[in-house]
């Protein structure tokens, strides 16, 4: 299956200050997810201690947000594609926002878990609407690079975040992350109803009744490439949030590193996706983008092998664990970017549905996989590096199987 024909709204014109402020815009947007994870996360140890849980409970309340995430984007996906992306949006942030404030006051830790769950849900609306609205005004390599350009603020709210969350959980505890949740979300609420333009005109709007939505669902998931690539995009997704849900507990209390300076070493290796994101953009203007994508993978699974084998030996400490898992981080950087790109150019008349079937299959594998680690044991390297490393083997399969599809070279290299 190629791409379908393009149709593009006139905001997909926009130039000069427009456009700066449009992907500045959903820079700030797209960074709410990832903060709502990370800035979070120096806190788990205390979060564990302050309810009486067990680790495994403890990341549940990380699981429960990414698997908020993908449910809540199969119902934000044909419903922005219905009634424009506005609308979803909003509702979106300001129910994060009420979660945020509900999780601060949680007594327990299944009703944390729990509303981690419903925060995950409102946050689906976010991710959903900006993949959307960068497929209504981009296609080919010039999504690709915005894709790569957004990632810089994926890969800075973990540069950023954990270090924030350290130096909040100086003057407050991990009520007070939340309490900081709860005001970004309405300061990115009001940012939104007063800058971002409807980007769905209506005439390009779908029907949202249960037959219509089933249909292009049904047509999306007979799309074995499609399908393919999103499960490539999830099972990398989900060596990332295994490293992210557990990196904490592995450091800290297997390694015994101070709350600043896990954030440290988690900045650092953030530093490194955001070196392998921002470097993706210049190889696929040379190489077309499934090539980049393999040997990126190919170079990581090298990497988290590595990493098994270091654990295993206990050699190298914190660095011994850090460094490798780092270099796996900047591989995935030249990754996941171009696994939306590859896919939302096939169904560009769908973006919003598109978008939700690859969100919910990349959350929803992440978080699935993530509770692996903790249900192996979070106290040395090995178990993470074990889950990192057959998450990479499965993507890498997948990978190969996908390239015998002519039609995902169309994009990269001269072709686009």
């Amino acid at each position: 299956m190629s791409a379908e024909p393009e149709i593009r709204s006139e905001s997909s014109a926009a130039t000069g200050w427009q456009y700066v402020r449009l992907v500045l815009l959903l820079g700030c947007l797209t960074a709410l997810p990832p903060l709502s994870v990370d800035l979070y996360l120096p806190a788990l140890p205390q979060v564990r201690d302050d309810l009486q849980a067990t680790d495994s409970m403890t990341q549940l309340t990380f699981t429960g947000m990414l698997l908020g995430m993908g449910l809540g984007q199969l119902i934000v996906g044909p419903l922005s594609d219905a009634v424009g992306r506005r609308p979803p949006l909003l509702f979106g942030l300001l129910a994060h926002a009420s979660a945020s404030l509900l999780c601060a006051v949680a007594p327990n830790i299944e009703v944390l878990a729990a509303l981690r769950l419903l925060q995950g849900l409102s946050a689906a609306a976010v991710s959903v609407v900006i993949m959307a609205t960068i497929r209504d005004r981009f296609q080919g390599t010039a999504m690709a690079r915005i894709i790569s350009r957004n990632m810089l603020v994926v890969a800075m709210a973990p540069i950023l975040a954990p270090s924030l969350g350290s130096q909040l959980l100086r003057f407050t505890d991990w009520r007070g992350i939340f309490a900081t949740l709860l005001v970004i979300g309405l300061v990115l609420a009001l940012g939104a109803f007063m800058f971002l333009d409807e980007s769905l005109p209506r005439e390009r709007r779908r029907s949202s009744r249960p037959r219509a939505v089933a249909s292009s669902y049904l047509e999306i998931l007979r799309d074995r490439t499609f399908i393919s690539l999103a499960m490539i995009g999830g099972l990398t997704a989900a060596a990332v949030f295994s490293y992210i849900g557990a990196s904490s507990f592995v450091f800290q209390d297997g390694f015994g590193l101070s709350e600043q300076e896990f954030g440290l070493v988690f900045g650092i290796n953030a530093i490194l996706f955001l070196a392998g994101a921002q470097l993706n953009p210049l190889l696929i203007s040379r190489f077309p983008l499934i090539r980049v994508m393999m040997a990126a993978n190919l170079v990581g699974l090298l990497a988290a092998l590595s990493a098994v084998v270091l654990a295993l030996g206990e050699i190298g400490g914190p660095a011994g664990a850090a460094i490798p898992m780092g270099v796996v981080l900047f591989t995935i950087g030249m990754v996941l970017p171009n696994t939306p790109a590859l896919a939302l150019h096939r169904h560009g008349v769908k973006a919003g549905l598109a978008a939700a079937v690859l969100g919910c299959l990349q959350s929803g594998t992440g978080g699935l996989v993530a509770p692996l680690v903790g249900a192996i044991g979070v106290k040395t390297a090995l178990p993470l590096s074990l889950v990192m490393t057959a998450a990479l083997v499965l993507a890498g399969a997948l990978l190969r199987l996908t390239s015998r599809d002519t039609s995902v070279y169309e994009i990269g290299g001269h072709k686009s």
